[in-house]
C-alpha cells in the first residue's frame, strides 16, 4: 500500500464494513442463520476450472458450499455465510487468490427464489450505503429499483454470437464467447440474470424437469461484471457422483489434482430437501458500489503487499 492509495483504501474499508453490516441485517431480518464452517477441508468439489490451494494434506476451501449443503441436510432451513475462500491462479482486476464470499441457501426453494433475493439485496445495499436506487460504475449506470433483465443462455448466444450455446460447447469455445462477446453486454442499465445454463456447465445444479439438457443455474451481472452464481441444488447422490467422476477425469486429462471424493457430502446429499444456493463475490460487490476500478482498492492488503 503506497501513501497515494492509503486515503482511498481507508475510505473504501469503512464503506466495506458498512456494506457487510447491511448484508448481515438483510439476511437476519429474513430469518437466515449465519453459519461458520471450516476453511480447511479434506476434499473440495472437483470442478474442472476451479483449483484449490493445498494446506498440507488438505485444502483451503474454494467455497463453503459442501459444508453448507450438509447443514441443509441436518435440517437448517435458511442459512448464510460470509467467509474467506481461496483459489489458485486467480489474480487480476476482478480476482484475488484469497477473497471474501457471501453464500446463502434456502430449503424448499429453487433458483427463482434466489433471483428475487438478489434484486432485493442489491436495492437494500444501495439504499443503506449511498441512499440512491442506482449504481454507477466506470460511467455505466444501473437502475436497481427496476426488476433485473432475465436472459436465457440460449438467447444470449443467439443475440450476441454467431453460434448456438450447443455449438459453442461442441467447438470448445463456450467460455471464450461468454467472456468476450456476451458478458460485456450484461447488467447495463439494469442487472442481468443469465439463466438456464447447459447441463455441462452446472456441476452441482439440478437439471430442468422439462428440458434435462439445461441446468437450473443463473449468474448475476452488473456493468458487465459477474457478481454471483446460483442454482437449484442437485440432491441425487448417484447423479452427483457421476458428475464428480466426470469432472475428476477432466481434471486428470488437464494434468490437475483430481482430489479425493467428498464422501460425507455425497452420503448426506439425499437428505437435503428441494433447495437453492448462491455464491456472491463480496469484494466485487463493494468494488461496484464504490465505483472503484480495481479489486485491490477494496481490501486491506493485496497478496503483493504482504
Amino acid at each position: 500500500m503506497t501513501p497515494s492509495t492509503r486515503p482511498r483504501r481507508k475510505s473504501a474499508l469503512l464503506a466495506r464494513s458498512r456494506i457487510i453490516g447491511v448484508i448481515r441485517t438483510f439476511f437476519e431480518e429474513r430469518g437466515f442463520l449465519h453459519m461458520e464452517t471450516p476453511c480447511r477441508i479434506p476434499s473440495p468439489a472437483p470442478e474442472p476450472y476451479i483449483d484449490a490451494l493445498p494446506s498440507r494434506e488438505w485444502y483451503l476451501q474454494t467455497s463453503p458450499e459442501l459444508a453448507m449443503k450438509r447443514l441443509l441436510a441436518a435440517g437448517h432451513q435458511r442459512i448464510f455465510q460470509i467467509c474467506r475462500c481461496w483459489r489458485d491462479g486467480e489474480r487480476g482486476r476482478f480476482h484475488l487468490p484469497e477473497f471474501t464470499m457471501l453464500e446463502w441457501y434456502r430449503a424448499d426453494a429453487d433458483y427463482t427464489d434466489l433471483m428475487t433475493d438478489c434484486e432485493e439485496l442489491l436495492l437494500a445495499v444501495a439504499s443503506a450505503v449511498t441512499g440512491e436506487i442506482t449504481l454507477t460504475f466506470q460511467g455505466m449506470e444501473v437502475q436497481l429499483a427496476t426488476p433485473a433483465d432475465r436472459l436465457s443462455v440460449r438467447e444470449a448466444f443467439r443475440r450476441y454470437t454467431t453460434l448456438s450455446a450447443e455449438e459453442a460447447l461442441q467447438r470448445d469455445c463456450f467460455d471464450e464467447l461468454m467472456v468476450t462477446k456476451i458478458e460485456p453486454n450484461l447488467g447495463i442499465g439494469v442487472p442481468t440474470i443469465l439463466y438456464d445454463y447447459p447441463a455441462a456447465r452446472g456441476a452441482l445444479a439440478r437439471r430442468k424437469t422439462d428440458d434435462p439438457e439445461l441446468a437450473e443455474r443463473f449468474e448475476l451481472y452488473l456493468c458487465g461484471v459477474e457478481l454471483a452464481n446460483a442454482f437449484s441444488e442437485l440432491t441425487d447422490p448417484a447423479e452427483q457422483l457421476e458428475r464428480f467422476q466426470q469432472d475428476r477425469e477432466e481434471r486428470s486429462r488437464a494434468g490437475k489434482d483430481t482430489y479425493t471424493l467428498p464422501l460425507p457430502f455425497l452420503n448426506e446429499l439425499s437428505a437435503i430437501p428441494p433447495s437453492a444456493g448462491i455464491a456472491l463475490g463480496l469484494d466485487r460487490l463493494v468494488m461496484l458500489f464504490l465505483d472503484l476500478p480495481d479489486i485491490d482498492d477494496v481490501v486491506a492488503f493485496t497478496p503483493e503487499e504482504l
